[in-house]
């Protein structure tokens, strides 16, 4: 882990450096000044020596002012240091997080997400930074501190060692409690995100029931979990500041009598004794500062072992080793054998055999739980399924890299997603580099252009979280704005009008018609009235697809297509 963990500063290695040694060259002035307090008191003070004493205290200064600049540096850039591993991590994690697939998707919660790509990564970057060069830091001025003590007198120095041991001992104890500890409130800090998040996501269904008492008594809930959660943690931390500090001041009252004791047996001078007592707070100081890096390392610990379980986590979207990049295909499509589930034990599709060919319309109707979504959501390899294939044009599916299967495919859902940003911003989503007058085509195409025209800021109009500023049936034709810029020769529409009006539905299913004109469409729908013209319906049941053809042809057969056809219209 730590090999792993110190990979992250190879880039930075200057950084580092620079950080490092300033350090180093701050902690040794840092002893400086005790030595120049015990010269001036025995040897300048008795002689009366004062441009002596005016020349140490001029040189003092000016080490105090490279101390000084030293401290800068390692402040600025050692943060900066750990801003950049944090950073590099953080973009590490997203990449990572956008090459998972839906299943992924379908078992995490987004607060336990957005929890670990901020705070886990915010202690991380504090562990970079403060890490390995306090540690080597503290261990550095201790050493030169005891050495220090050891020549002024050497029984005095053994004497106030001798509660290291004890304080080291302390801090090992607690750096597991609180590894635990903190592994526990990281988890507490992700389900409190979510149930934020999922609040606010939620917070127009919350309305709709009037359950905002029963939301916030939920939420006093959860938040006082968080609370106790935290409070155990750091009172924990305090417990070990508590003791580490009263022992670290013992340390500092006890060699003051005993200082004092061989000053008076003559065994010191004045100005050795005040020395020795200087370098007793430069030689404790370390200890306190191992003991901060002890309280922060659980953190950064616990963080890194998160983002390291995550990014370990294979992506099911990978491409072969073998894939090649697709152009522009025409639109043959052929599942062959092709079997689905989402668990081990729960079976979705069943050897699923279907043809189709080049701009071909195909509804996929049938029962809920069907698979009828799972089915088209396998041709843009949103799941991979775990027996037969699916081949376009005669190549394999997963023989295809992912970008350039996909830039074949467009999806228009029931759940329409817009970005918080502009209707521009959101069509261009389409086609990034787009220009305005296929923008413009778009907008014509998607029956947008009487709205777009209607708003002050035209396209530049922002939209609000998740486009809630406009209605169902304008979201729907921001979505269809996107896919006429995309322009692929496949086209995907799941349950895409099932959440609006009838008129609305009916003006939307104009733009959706000649939106699939030419190209190869896979229509899923529950009302089998929008689905009338198209080529052939497949009726797919758990057990697989039980029939398929015209509507006029299933209409004839007698069997499920009819018995659904009559219930929604009550023959």
């Amino acid at each position: 882990m730590l090999k792993r963990f110190f990979s992250y500063y190879k880039p930075y290695m200057g950084l580092f450096i620079l950080d490092f040694s300033c350090a180093v060259l701050a902690a040794l002035l840092e002893l400086s000044f005790p030595l120049a307090i015990s010269k001036v008191m025995d040897d300048l003070l008795p002689n009366g020596d004062w441009d002596a004493i005016w020349f140490w205290g001029i040189l003092l200064l000016v080490l105090y002012v490279i101390s000084s600049t030293m401290h800068y540096v390692v402040t600025y850039f050692g943060h900066k240091l750990g801003i950049n591993i944090e950073t590099d991590m953080r973009n590490q994690l997203f990449s990572h997080v956008q090459r998972m697939s839906f299943r992924f998707f379908d078992k995490k919660k987004t607060g336990k997400l957005v929890s670990r790509m901020t705070n886990d990564l915010m202690d991380i970057g504090e562990i970079a930074h403060h890490g390995p060069e306090d540690l080597f830091i503290a261990v550095m001025t201790l050493t030169g501190a005891f050495g220090l003590m050891l020549s002024i007198n050497w029984q005095l120095a053994v004497l106030t060692f001798i509660v290291v041991p004890f304080l080291i001992g302390l801090s090992v104890y607690f750096t597991k409690k609180m590894s635990a500890a903190f592994d526990k409130m990281f988890s507490s800090i992700g389900q409190f995100h979510s149930r934020v998040e999922n609040n606010i996501s939620g917070i127009r269904v919350v309305k709709a029931f009037g359950n905002e008492s029963h939301e916030m008594d939920r939420f006093i809930e959860h938040n006082e979990q968080f609370r106790k959660t935290k409070l155990t943690t750091y009172q924990m931390m305090a417990v070990h500041t508590a003791v580490s500090h009263f022992l670290i001041k013992s340390v500092t009252v006890f060699g003051l009598v005993c200082g004092a004791w061989f000053v008076l047996q003559k065994n010191m001078t004045y100005g050795e004794f005040v020395s020795f007592v200087l370098l007793t707070g430069i030689f404790l100081g370390p200890i306190q500062q191992i003991n901060a890096v002890i309280e922060m390392y659980p953190k950064g610990a616990a963080g890194f072992k998160r983002f390291a379980s995550l990014i370990d986590q294979s992506p099911d979207e990978k491409d072969a080793d073998d894939a090649i990049e697709v152009d522009q295909l025409k639109g043959d499509i052929v599942f062959e054998h092709v079997s689905f589930q989402y668990e081990s034990d729960k079976p979705v599709l069943h050897d699923i055999n279907l043809e189709v060919k080049q701009g071909e319309t195909i509804a996929v109707v049938g029962p809920s739980g069907a698979g009828k979504s799972t089915l088209c959501s396998l041709l843009p390899r949103f799941y991979e399924w775990q027996e037969g294939t699916i081949t376009i044009d005669g190549i394999e599916t997963r023989k295809m890299t992912l970008p350039s299967l996909r830039r074949q495919i467009g999806v228009v859902q029931q759940d329409i997603y817009l970005f918080h940003g502009t209707i521009r911003e959101n069509i261009l989503y389409g086609k990034l580099d787009a220009s305005d007058e296929e923008v413009w085509q778009a907008v014509e195409k998607a029956q947008l252009k009487d709205l777009v025209n209607s708003l002050p800021n035209g396209l530049d109009t922002i939209i609000g979280e998740r486009g809630m500023m406009l209605s169902g049936g304008q979201k729907q034709r921001i979505s269809i704005a996107r896919i006429f810029l995309k322009n692929p020769p496949i086209f995907i529409l799941d349950e895409a009008t099932s959440s609006l009006d009838t008129e609305t539905e009916s003006f939307i299913q104009g733009s959706l018609e000649e939106l699939s004109e030419g190209r190869t469409t896979f229509i899923i729908a529950h009302r089998l009235a929008t689905i009338q013209h198209a080529d052939r319906i497949v009726v797919l049941t758990k057990e697989g697809i039980k029939e398929q053809g015209r509507h006029e042809d299933l209409l004839e057969m007698d069997g499920m297509y009819r018995r659904l056809y009559e219930t929604q219209f009550r023959m």
